[in-house]
């Protein structure tokens, strides 16, 4: 017997029960209940035994026991529970006015279809029985007595966290791991179920408060166990990084830069681009183990009076030095091996210098220059010229340049190209060869090579720029035409004269021989500098046709052949008392 004192048989609790059929987890029932008569001759409205096999609440079993069971009696809308006859497979209803009828169908349909009493009433609902709203009879579990029912679990938010045990986890106690996992206290592995098969206590799976986690203790402890180890692991790494910060701070402001002490040993040969600053010189000086660190080369070279006076160019220096060590030996001039191209320099003269750098024959620089002199980056003006003892004449232009062992000598002359290159196109020459009276950049350049071979000075170089320009006019009434300059015969001797007799120099045949041809050579004589070249694209415009230089250092000017007569005579004075 149950709670109710009836028999776990098919029976339902009576239909005025508040509890009575599906109530939902609100407490409200599907269907209220109709004041009117039942249809017993009726199909069950419920279908199927309305919900997961309960019977309908007013059918009754055709046969009859002396087994005492439960009776319902309705007083004025009370309920009170009685004795009344039982039936082997079900129950009855002993309802005053009503005798007991028994089914006229059986289990083995499904579906309970009540007698008729002696004549078939009406449909309470006035049409075919509803419909389960939900389709199939598993939407819903079947409804608990009313002593089992249970309140709906109520949805859990993140908030609503199990309190926190206290932590045993090995990382932290440094005891050994247990070989298996504890279980909360007061829980059995499964729950336990009562004799009618419920299990009365909630199930604790459910929700999150006091249930089991379902991961397992041991693996959440463990999770967490990482957890704090990766958070540790971050916090030391923040901590290393501040240090190291801090550190790095501290040695900028206060410490020193590391620095090796004396003047180091061996030897070593770097090479300084041009325009290199502080920081780019001493990082080619650590790479190469000259210096310790850039810092304090740059603090070295600060504190140094001439330290920021440092040329480009190729230093043979030691490994280990210290800074200042360094400082003092790049400025010292013997440790320089950069080779400097003066103003004027001939070509024949830079070829020889570069074989003797790069340890090679004579004459070897000089033979590529004429072999590969189209593939070194001349101008397009720059070709093609006739006559011409050297097209690399005039674009080799002065300057330092790192020339070291190892070297080949097309590149040191590709540099010295490109640098020539450079300085013609800020200084336009192609745009203004015609406005100086010259036909084009090849003349313009020419004319420079001229003065630097003659002038001495910025002041020099512009007044020859106008003897030039004004004896290349072939109507002038001063040379008609002829130059009649010792530097062109110097350049095809390659010689350096300055006493030179006018029957040596009228009579020698060269188209390089200003004295014996008319206009400009065939091409430049040397290797202008900027201020040669600014010299001739503003020269002077006073009339000067002459000038001589009485002691090599100056020279003077006259518009006149006769003005210029006495100054040769002063000249040859000079001269004479030497």
């Amino acid at each position: 017997m149950t709670e109710y004192g009836r028999s776990p048989g098919s029976e339902p609790w009576h239909p005025e029960d508040p509890l009575y059929g599906d109530q939902g987890w609100g407490g409200q029932q599907q269907y209220p209940q109709q004041p009117q008569q039942a249809d017993y001759g009726a199909q069950d409205p419920y279908g199927q035994h309305g919900y997961a096999g309960e019977q309908h609440p007013q059918a009754q079993h055709p046969q009859q026991y002396d087994t005492q069971h439960q009776q319902y009696d309705t007083y004025g809308g009370q309920q009170q529970y009685g004795d009344t006859q039982a039936y082997a497979t079900g129950q009855g209803y002993d309802t005053p006015g009503y005798p007991a009828q028994p089914y006229d169908g059986g289990w083995d349909t499904g579906q309970h279809q009540a007698m008729p009493y002696g004549a078939p009433p009406a449909d309470p609902y006035g049409a075919a029985p509803p419909q389960d709203l939900y389709g199939t009879p598993e939407a819903y579990p079947p409804p608990q007595p009313p002593g089992r029912r249970q309140t709906p679990p109520e949805p859990v938010t993140d908030w609503q966290q199990e309190e926190p045990e206290e932590e045993n986890h090995p990382f932290f106690t440094g005891e050994d791991a247990p070989e298996q996992p504890r279980r909360r206290r007061g829980r059995s592995a499964e729950p336990e179920l009562d004799e009618d098969g419920y299990d009365d206590e909630p199930d604790a799976r459910s929700t999150r408060g006091g249930g089991r986690d379902r991961r397992g203790k041991g693996q959440k402890k463990g999770r967490n166990g990482v957890a704090c180890l990766f958070v540790a692991l971050v916090l030391i790494g923040g901590v290393g990084g501040v240090g190291y910060v801090g550190y790095q701070f501290w040695q900028g402001q206060f410490g020193g830069a590391e620095d090796f002490e004396g003047t180091g040993s061996g030897s070593v040969q770097v090479e300084i681009p041009k325009n290199a600053g502080g920081y780019e010189i001493g990082n080619i000086l650590k790479r190469a183990g000259v210096v310790k660190s850039v810092d304090a080369f740059v603090s070295a070279q600060q504190k140094h009076p001439k330290g920021l006076s440092l040329q480009a160019g190729v230093y043979t220096l030691k490994k280990g030095m210290s800074a200042a060590s360094a400082i003092e030996l790049m400025l010292n001039p013997a440790s320089q091996n950069a080779f400097v191209l003066f103003p004027g320099m001939r070509n024949i003269k830079v070829y020889e210098e570069i074989d003797k750098r790069l340890d090679l024959d004579k004459g070897t620089t000089q033979g590529v220059a004429k072999a590969k002199v189209k593939e070194l980056g001349l101008p397009a003006w720059a070709l093609n010229h006739k006559n011409v003892k050297d097209p690399l004449e005039g674009f080799l232009y002065p300057g330092s340049y790192p020339v070291a062992k190892g070297n080949k000598p097309e590149d040191v002359l590709r540099k010295m190209v490109s640098a020539a290159n450079a300085e013609f196109t800020k200084l336009e020459l192609e745009s203004k060869a015609k406005s100086v009276g010259v036909d084009s950049p090849w003349e313009l350049l020419t004319a420079a090579s001229l003065v630097q071979a003659e002038g001495t000075s910025h002041d020099d170089f512009k007044k020859m720029a106008e003897v030039i320009y004004n004896r290349l006019k072939r109507d002038n009434p001063q040379t008609w035409g002829r130059l009649e300059f010792d530097s062109t015969y110097n350049y095809i001797k390659n010689q350096s004269k300055i006493d030179l007799t006018l029957e040596e120099l009228r009579k020698f045949d060269n188209p390089y021989n200003t004295y014996y041809y008319r206009g400009l050579p065939p091409g430049p004589i040397g290797n202008p500098g900027p201020e040669a070249l600014q010299g001739v694209l503003s020269p002077t415009s006073d009339g000067w046709y002459y000038f001589i230089s009485i002691d090599g250092k100056t020279s003077k000017f006259s518009r006149t052949n006769e003005e210029h007569q006495k100054l040769v005579q002063e000249f040859n004075k000079t001269r004479n008392n030497r």
